[in-house]
């Protein structure tokens, strides 16, 4: 076989989809990522409170008689808008890449094991309502609610939600 010096380069190209086993162990999320995305989540998740709290705070004024309660209720409204925006807007983010807000900003994703999607369905009901139902049993829930997190100083670097739903965390 000659070598042709002006042929095209033949190279393989795999599937940037298909992630092995190896790939993904490489690729999972550092701890620090992780907590930074949980507290970012957090935060945004409380966005929503202010306007409630500021509703409160003015029906301190309204029972004294200074203001009325008209933007109270509107400033609930506001409230319960915000609320529903930020839970619809994380569904879709995690339906379409298993991101949440602060996932995205910190560049990590949810997958499963195999490396497969994680889906909006295995999202909530075996990674989020196993740990919150787990978490309201009196004495127990407090056990797994330190347990939970902590797990993710184990070898693996999985959480007890990660190990319920077969997920990890990647870097995205």
């Amino acid at each position: 076989m000659e070598n042709n010096p002006y042929a095209a380069p033949a190279a393989v190209v795999d599937d940037a989809s298909a992630w092995d086993a190896y790939d993904l162990e490489n690729r999972k999320a550092g701890r620090g990522k992780r907590l930074g995305a949980a507290l970012l989540d957090g935060v945004v998740s409380l966005i929503w409170l202010a306007p409630v709290f500021w509703a409160g705070y003015m029906a301190l004024d309204v029972r004294k008689g200074i203001k009325p309660a008209g933007p109270m209720i509107a400033l609930m409204l506001l409230g319960l808008a915000l609320m529903i925006t930020i839970i619809v807007v994380n569904c879709l983010m995690l339906h379409r890449s298993g991101q949440t807000i602060g996932k995205r900003a910190v560049d990590i994703a949810v997958v499963r094991t195999d490396g497969s999607p994680i889906g909006l369905g295995r999202y909530i009901f075996l990674r989020v309502v196993p740990v919150l139902i787990l978490g309201m049993i009196p004495f127990v829930g407090k056990a797994v609610n330190l347990i939970d997190p902590l797990l993710i100083f184990g070898k693996e670097k999985r959480c007890l939600h990660d190990l319920i739903a077969d997920t990890i965390v990647v870097d995205a």
